[in-house]
């Protein structure tokens, strides 16, 4: 025993910190150490989620609400204390206000204090906050309790609008802010889809189905395909989503939701690779600058607009047609042939 111990000199106070993100029992292996050798282990909480695992594993554990001057006094005679905070209640900043207090006043011999992390948050830890808040939501709210997908379908455009302002706009606050808009979006749809009769899934369905996906598409790095250039990576991606997806038409993919003048776009794209016919058009301008095709489409909406003309409307329904018409065009003979091919690697690196 050393002097301390003999004088009743004071002794250590260790503070064991856990994560309710990480499972009960799980801690790390200085926290365990510490548990074993400490000469008591206190917690205030009697319903603390880690008391039934401690005392599996022999720690005993007095359960008492101690102030902060009884746990400085605990250590007396070179002891060692260990105290579970109950998980930042007001309690528990009563004790470490306190400590501090005496700390402070330099009129106590104080042991000395040490903070221990018995378990770490994992990153991406907090997006377990994040289901269990909206599975609450979703079983106690009024409104949000009974949203179908349909419902939260614009929703989930908008978000996205909003995410693409803020990346323009180079707002980076806002960037953070609309990436956890669309990311409520996905967990609001997950959460909803759990309450399906006959074909149910949940957020963690979703997860394992993208990480599936991305492992399979990135060989380079979960398998033994050599890919040293984002040429090569996305020649790997093209080739293995073309196998998964098996598309027959290079209409297929195209996303009939999309804006019009993105529909539109899309679909003369994935025509002119496949050498399928592009849009019937009247003779107009060519434009070789951005500002000047800006300039003539914004001319054309306004006209449309002062006809009483949706032009949205108008070019959706234009690109529906084009898309029939594309699709008509594949079944005159060798054009199947060149619609699976383009269909295969044309959209590499969408979904």
């Amino acid at each position: 025993m050393n002097d301390d111990d003999t004088t009743g000199g004071p002794g250590r106070l260790i503070l064991l910190t856990t994560s309710h993100r990480v499972a009960p029992g799980q801690l790390s292996w200085p926290a365990w150490q510490t548990l074993r050798g400490a000469d008591r282990v206190l917690s205030a909480d009697p319903r603390h989620p880690q008391l039934p695992f401690l005392r599996e594993a022999g720690v005993t554990v007095e359960v008492a609400a101690p102030t902060g001057r009884e746990l400085a006094e605990a250590t007396a005679g070179g002891r060692t204390v260990v105290y579970l905070p109950a998980g930042g209640g007001e309690g528990d900043r009563a004790v470490t206000d306190e400590l501090a207090r005496l700390g402070g006043s330099g009129r106590v011999a104080m042991p000395d204090l040490e903070l221990l992390p018995g378990s770490y948050d994992l990153p991406g830890a907090r997006l377990l906050d994040l289901v269990q808040v909206m599975d609450r939501i979703r079983a106690e709210c009024p409104w949000s309790s009974v949203r179908t997908h349909e419902d939260l379908a614009k929703y989930g455009i908008e978000e996205m609008y909003e995410l693409v302002e803020a990346i323009e706009d180079g707002d980076r606050e806002a960037v953070r802010e609309e990436l956890g808009d669309v990311l409520l979006q996905v967990v609001f749809h997950a959460v909803i889809a759990e309450g399906h009769p006959d074909e149910p899934f949940g957020i963690d369905d979703v997860a394992a189905g993208l990480v599936a996906k991305l492992v399979h598409r990135h060989p380079h790095i979960f398998g033994d395909e050599v890919a040293e250039t984002p040429e090569q990576v996305q020649a790997n991606w093209v080739r293995l989503k073309g196998v998964e997806k098996a598309r027959d038409s290079v209409t297929d993919g195209v996303p009939l939701a999309s804006p019009a003048l993105a529909l539109a776009a899309k679909l003369a794209g994935r025509a002119r690779e496949a050498g399928l016919p592009q849009p019937v058009t009247p003779p107009a301008p060519l434009y070789d600058d951005e500002t000047a095709l800006g300039d003539h489409l914004l001319a054309e909406a306004a006209a449309a607009q002062s006809a009483g003309i949706d032009p949205e409307a108008a070019l959706r329904h234009a690109a529906r047609r084009y898309r029939a018409a594309i699709r008509e065009a594949e079944t005159e003979p060798g054009a199947a042939a060149r619609a699976r091919t383009s269909a295969a690697g044309r959209d590499g690196a969408e979904g």
